[in-house]
């Protein structure tokens, strides 16, 4: 694919990504001495895009030069740390974590995983009465300096995989109170209450995140089924998710949550949003989303709730979620899940003592 000047601004619309954050995805290939305009061009960006400290690329070109980059390395690590994490290492990861009873399991499996094949880096997760947080220290000093961008990355890489991965497992976003950074404020901090926190600090000894204590107690709304949905799109995708910048999409999941049985035209939608039919299409495809996208994943999660906490009839179930005819229904739910509706209730049953 070649370079288009057109993936590239100094402007900072929503959906983009500071050209600090893509210095630090490629500063492992820059210490191996790699040529990097030949690389930021195969992944759709101009080889000009590192000379301006202020410009910025879309999200989307930013995703495939993250897949692009652990491809050429054949490390999801991007070259920074003294092994290499081998591409599958955050599809085994995911699996391991569903089946948790609750996201704090979730995190402390989370971080025994990563300490056993990331050794450079040490996780901790520790609670109070108030807060919960994420520790992330170091185990070696592999990085030549505090500031070096690949331990800068490194350290967001990090946060933004355990950070992504929660709001997933319970499929909401979870606000982080405040994230203290081990560095000084690097260049693309300004973009740092879009993806952590509104609250960043640095130049601590450690990186720590805080968040609500009772957030740790949220059941996990995920299982083995869903594993394939959230890698389509390949690692890179992790870094389109739970961004402040996806707003939209937010609240017309919010404004949908109640009206499944009688899902609006998108028209309406925007009507009601206060913006034109033409706005909300922009700016979904800017957030990575669609309406059928977003109808979808709200009808299969109410779906998934309803068949695991109640005994309703399979055909209550479909009307309930707006499907006139119960075959639609069935063939919705197993392609969603695999198999049918009631051998989906049989299973779950299964397992309740």
């Amino acid at each position: 694919m070649q370079g288009d000047q057109r993936a590239f601004s100094k402007e900072p619309p929503r959906a983009t990504v500071a050209i600090g954050f893509v210095t630090g995805m490629l500063s492992g290939l820059a210490a191996q001495g790699r040529k990097l305009a030949p690389i930021l061009q195969e992944a759709g960006l101009p080889a000009e895009a590192l000379s301006d400290p202020r410009g910025r690329v879309p999200l989307t070109s930013y995703a495939a030069l993250y897949n692009h980059v652990v491809g050429i390395l054949e490390d999801e690590g991007f070259g920074l740390f003294s092994v290499k994490l081998k591409p599958g290492m955050l599809e085994f990861l995911c699996r391991g974590l569903i089946g948790s009873g609750d996201l704090g399991e979730a995190l402390a499996r989370a971080a025994r995983f990563l300490d056993l094949v990331l050794p450079d880096l040490a996780l901790r997760i520790g609670r109070d009465d108030v807060s919960a947080w994420i520790e992330i220290g170091e185990t070696s000093t592999i990085w030549s300096a505090v500031n070096d961008p690949r331990r800068v990355f490194a350290f967001e890489w990090c946060l933004r995989l355990l950070h992504g991965l929660c709001c997933w497992l319970v499929g909401r976003t979870l606000a982080l109170d405040s994230v203290q950074f081990p560095y000084a404020k690097p260049p693309q901090a300004a973009d740092y209450p879009l993806i952590y926190t509104e609250h960043p600090r640095f130049g601590g000894e450690a990186l720590v995140a805080r968040l609500h204590a009772n957030l740790l107690a949220l059941p996990l709304r995920r299982d083995q089924e869903s594993v394939a949905a959230f890698l389509d799109g390949g690692p890179g995708k992790i870094a389109m998710l739970y961004r402040r910048d996806h707003e939209l999409a937010r609240q017309i999941r919010d404004l949908l949550a109640t009206s499944l049985g009688a899902t609006p035209p998108l028209q309406e939608v925007a009507d009601r949003l206060h913006l034109s039919l033409r706005t909300v299409q922009r700016r979904l495809k800017q957030e990575g989303a669609s309406y059928r996208g977003i109808k979808a994943q709200l009808r299969r999660g109410r779906a998934l709730a309803i068949m695991e906490n109640t005994s309703h009839p399979i055909s209550e179930v479909a009307a309930e979620l707006g499907y006139t005819e119960t075959s639609a229904f069935f063939r919705a739910f197993v392609n969603w899940t695999g198999e049918a509706p009631s051998a989906y209730r049989r299973r779950l049953r299964s397992f309740t003592p």
